[in-house]
């Protein structure tokens, strides 16, 4: 009896009392599912751009779990309100505050030996909910929203419906950034990256765009307390 059937027979053993539904041994797997194995030492395909290798996982985010040649493990699964999400074989897994190496280790240890014999497992995530920007100033929508993949000045922007023509200073456009727990500032003329002039900058995770106002109450006001203007760079 083959690998795949025995894992599709402990799967329909584990579940059959519990009403989940899982495909007989004799069934073949979804084509989607055969489509994400890949050959020992084969690259991993690329998770989102907008995720570092040390992105501690939350709520809500998806992540995409391939099991080397056991599609029957192979799946997406979102983590719920508790910081955990299901995989059959091991039950619940507590995902939040890990990072997708740490899962994907910690998922090898549960399955190696019990049901796998060296298993390779990939862990990526696919869609973090958790990676937010905050767009603030001098734009129609002020508020902090979700990135959903790699993101530039512009489209981040553009998720607060655009800055308001009515008292937007688009030539002091500040993205604010903390790194190894020091903020430091950059400002671009958003009328030269319009007009192709200058490259439309990225934006990470947690950083805070500000638009200036062209009246008294511009950024630096709110923020002179907190950063020194030394460590604002204006590169355009």
């Amino acid at each position: 009896m083959s690998r795949h059937r025995i894992i599709a027979g402990l799967l329909v053993a584990q579940f059959a009392g519990a009403g989940v539904a899982v495909a007989a041994p004799d069934t073949p797997p979804p084509a989607v599912s055969q489509a994400v194995a890949r050959p020992v030492g084969a690259p991993a395909p690329a998770a989102t751009a907008a995720v570092t290798s040390s992105y501690r996982i939350g709520p809500d985010d998806t992540l995409e779990i391939m099991v080397y040649q056991v599609p029957e493990l192979t799946r997406t699964v979102q983590v719920d309100s508790a910081g955990q999400f299901n995989l059959p074989l091991v039950g619940r897994v507590d995902a939040a505050g890990r990072t997708a190496d740490e899962i994907s280790a910690l998922l090898t240890e549960k399955l190696d030996g019990r049901y796998l014999k060296d298993p390779l497992i990939t862990v990526l995530v696919k869609q973090a909910a958790n990676q937010r920007v905050t767009v603030d100033g001098a734009v129609i929508k002020p508020g902090v929203y979700t990135l959903a993949g790699p993101t530039s000045l512009l489209q981040a922007l553009a998720l607060a419906n655009g800055p308001d023509a009515r008292v937007a200073n688009l030539k002091k456009v500040a993205i604010f950034r903390t790194t190894a727990g020091e903020r430091s500032s950059v400002i671009y003329d958003l009328t030269k990256i319009r007009d192709g002039k200058a490259p439309d900058p990225p934006v990470r995770a947690d950083d805070i765009v500000v638009v200036d106002s062209s009246g008294t109450r511009s950024f630096f006001t709110y923020f002179a307390n907190s950063l020194s203007l030394l460590n604002i760079l204006r590169p355009y």
